[in-house]
């Protein structure tokens, strides 16, 4: 049974399903779960809402991430092959080699090893904003936090992961009439990447990069496209998506009095509680509306619609989570749910491999601001809060706190 829209198709996603678009992802659950959108690019897409669809498709051998297998020349970013041949952009055994090949550099002993370097870093962040009883925690928390760590993982310095950050930031904004050209981001990312790893070659170290650089140096070699690609692909994946993950629970934290009662019951960052708070921060109000795009290597039948071999398809996560099918009374923060099972770091062959490293800065992040900073606060209205106007990220763009000021 389907339900009239109060759209019509192909919706466009922006403004319909871009920032905060639950209530038409429920409109769209109920009316099929399948539908024709269209990009702010113009760009013809499918969005699958239903969470029974979406977790079955991310890992369905006949929904292609390659983009050779767009019947209309899908392009995304054009980025160069030095930069795209990377693990989300390949199916099957080219995509477990490469992903064989860094989980043997990103390994749990290295993630694990981070947690007291990620509570160091953290501590330092809100000791400088400390004394001021305002700030935004999206720049002087949420951004850095990730800078600092993937930087300490690759054993790269911080100036070159914020100057690679600003590149990636920039690409994510192409709205934006100040930006760079698209062009000139690319260039100045890849001439990042190759100084990095030159010197990284002349300097080996304990570190990912280095580990990764061994990689393609053994019988099992990484191509010099694979090597640039996947150091890009860690350095955008880890700091976008982190960024966005600590804002939106941060925010939510701070816009429901009760958790954050919670988080200040609780006595380190790394308890149960902590740890069940994230997955249903995760589940609900997650950085990700959509998993990247697939491409259907036959016509599928997806709820009652036919899509076609070919046509660009986006996985709705921030759709599935909230979707109430799969999880009772979804739009609320429950820590006693016995099985979470969200797809926040997507599901199957592609799931996140850095999902361990970004569980554990969120919990140390929104742990160390609540007790650190005493009647942390909204500066705004709830209602005022920016959201990123994208229909792939949900993001707070900025975080106007208030607390009671520490002496320095």
């Amino acid at each position: 049974m389907s339900i009239d829209l109060p759209f019509t198709e192909p919706i466009e996603m922006a403004p319909h399903l871009s920032g905060c678009p639950y209530d038409a992802y429920a409109q769209l659950r109920e009316a099929g779960g399948a539908h024709q959108a269209v990009k702010p690019s113009g760009g013809a897409v499918w969005v699958i809402s239903r969470y029974a669809d979406v977790k079955a498709l991310l890992s369905d051998p006949r929904m292609s991430i390659e983009t050779r297998n767009s019947r209309h020349g899908y392009q995304g970013f054009g980025l160069p092959p030095a930069l795209d041949e990377h693990l989300m952009n390949v199916d099957d055994e080219a995509h477990a080699r490469l992903r064989r090949l860094v989980s043997s550099a990103f390994t749990p002993r290295r993630v694990e090893a981070q947690r007291e370097h990620v509570q160091a870093a953290v501590a330092r962040l809100i000791d400088a904003i400390a004394p001021n009883g305002r700030a935004d925690l999206v720049d002087a928390l949420a951004v850095p936090t990730p800078v600092v760590v993937i930087c300490d993982l690759l054993g790269i310095p911080e100036s070159d992961g914020a100057a690679f950050q600003a590149y990636t930031r920039s690409l994510m904004t192409p709205n934006d009439p100040n930006r760079p050209s698209t062009r000139e981001l690319v260039t100045g990312m890849h001439k990042c990447l190759v100084d990095l790893i030159e010197r990284k070659r002349a300097e080996p170290a304990d570190d990912l990069l280095t580990a990764m650089i061994a990689a393609r140096d053994g019988d099992d070699r990484l191509s010099e496209n694979e090597l640039m690609s996947l150091a890009f692909l860690i350095l955008w994946a880890g700091f976008e998506t982190t960024v966005h993950l600590i804002s939106n629970s941060i925010a939510t934290v701070l816009t429901e009095p009760r958790l954050a009662d919670l988080v200040r019951a609780e006595t380190d960052p790394h308890t149960p509680h902590m740890a069940a708070l994230v997955e249903e921060l995760l589940r609900r109000d997650g950085p990700m509306l959509t998993a990247i795009r697939r491409f259907p290597l036959e016509d599928l039948k997806i709820g009652e619609r036919i899509v076609p071999a070919g046509e660009t398809v986006l996985l709705a996560i921030g759709s599935a989570n909230r979707d109430p099918q799969y999880i009772t009374n979804p739009d609320d923060i429950d820590l006693d749910r016995t099985a979470n099972g969200h797809l926040g770091f997507g599901h199957g062959p592609h799931y996140c491999l850095g999902a361990p490293l970004a569980r554990m800065e969120v919990r140390t992040a929104l742990w160390t601001a609540i007790h650190r900073l005493p009647n942390l606060a909204l500066a705004i209205p709830e209602s005022e809060l920016p959201w990123k106007p994208d229909h792939r990220q949900h993001a707070v763009t900025a975080l106007p706190v208030t607390f009671t000021a520490q002496p320095a």
